[in-house]
């Protein structure tokens, strides 16, 4: 046997020797935990804000936003006498913040009657408070309705054009599900604005809630009908469809509105209607609610940017004209920045 050979040969005697050795110590040793990739980790889910806390914060952003105009009202009304210009002011004022011709003639009259009455004893303030509530409407059913009937989930359909903040709003409603312990779907119908979708997952894995969503140009009514599907398949209690942002002037997208409507009630009623209106573009969204309560019969009206300065009176406008309550508002960018909508609390923010 050559040196070389046997040079090979005890190389390979120390290379099994080192082997067995290093395995005997590992074998003594306790197993160390494998670090996850942090791409793997589950993203930490946020904790959304509870109803009362949202009240208390958007109370007072709200009457930083709209005490303007109840402090121009009062201006007028607390004036020794009141003249024919003084009324004619008094209305002006109420018509630019959108509350509408009718409302607006009717407050008036209905001032000018209890203050003439009451003379000096009047409180000004408190008269003009009462019959703004009184015009808001403290009688109607505000509750959103987000529970079904018979063990199924309550089915909230969501709809609104371009630009209202309807896809947000849907992440919004469903973030303050997610803080009362409800067992959230969401539903992405608008299959037609890029990245609609995406936006959409992207509220949902926030809190995690899962999304159901197709291809870009999918039927807005098969994935309606595969979320209310899935939601009654996991038990969920409340399934959320955003749908597209369609323009209310086109006959053909309103039908299709009310296409998807009919194909999800194959699955499970639908429990809420909401329309989503920026308050900003007043008269407009009246005209758009209009024709939305033909398509799909809405039942309630999610109002968003609200903290614009001189349209509240848009809460009145559309409540008055279809008799679709306001049951949401929307105050600000945040995402919690959505709660329930109160008439005297409104009224009170309204006159600072």
């Amino acid at each position: 046997m050559t040196a070389v050979e046997l040079l090979l040969i005890g190389l390979a005697v120390l290379l099994v020797v080192a082997t067995v050795s290093g395995l005997l110590l590992l074998r003594g040793k306790p197993t160390q935990p494998r670090q996850p990739d942090a791409r793997t980790q589950a993203p930490v889910l946020e904790r959304p804000e509870v109803v009362e806390g949202r009240l208390a914060r958007l109370r007072g952003r709200l009457a930083r936003s709209q005490g303007a105009l109840g402090r121009g009202l009062l201006t007028v009304l607390s004036r020794d006498r009141l003249t024919d210009d003084d009324w004619e002011s008094l209305e002006d004022t109420l018509l630019t913040a959108d509350v509408g011709v009718g409302p607006a003639q009717e407050l008036v009259a209905r001032l000018r009657t209890r203050l003439r009455a009451e003379s000096a004893d009047a409180d000004a303030r408190q008269v003009l408070r009462e019959e703004l509530v009184a015009l808001v409407d403290p009688s109607l059913d505000r509750s959103v309705h987000t529970s079904g009937r018979d063990g199924g989930p309550g089915v909230v359909l969501v709809v609104g054009v371009n630009g209202t903040g309807k896809t947000t709003t849907v992440g919004r409603i469903a973030r303050v599900l997610v803080a009362d312990d409800k067992r959230v779907l969401l539903g992405a119908a608008d299959t037609f604005r890029a990245a609609a979708a995406d936006q959409l997952e992207t509220w949902g894995n926030r809190v995690g809630v899962e999304t159901v969503r197709g291809a870009e140009g999918t039927d807005p009514a098969s994935v309606g009908f595969d979320a209310v599907r899935t939601g009654l398949e996991r038990g969920v209690d409340t399934v959320l469809v955003d749908t597209a942002g369609r323009l209310h002037t086109k006959a053909g997208l309103m039908d299709e509105l009310g296409k998807v409507k009919r194909v999800i009630e194959k699955q499970a009623p639908v429990t809420e209607v909401l329309l989503v209106i920026d308050a900003t573009t007043g008269q407009n969204g009246l005209a758009q609610a209009r024709v939305f309560r033909e398509a799909v019969d809405v039942t309630g009206i999610a109002l968003t940017k609200l903290d614009g300065t001189a349209k509240g009176g848009i809460v009145v406008a559309v409540q008055r004209d279809l008799g679709v309550p306001v049951k949401l508002v929307g105050l600000g960018e945040g995402p919690d920045d959505l709660a329930p909508f109160d008439p005297e609390e409104f009224v009170d923010a309204l006159l600072g």
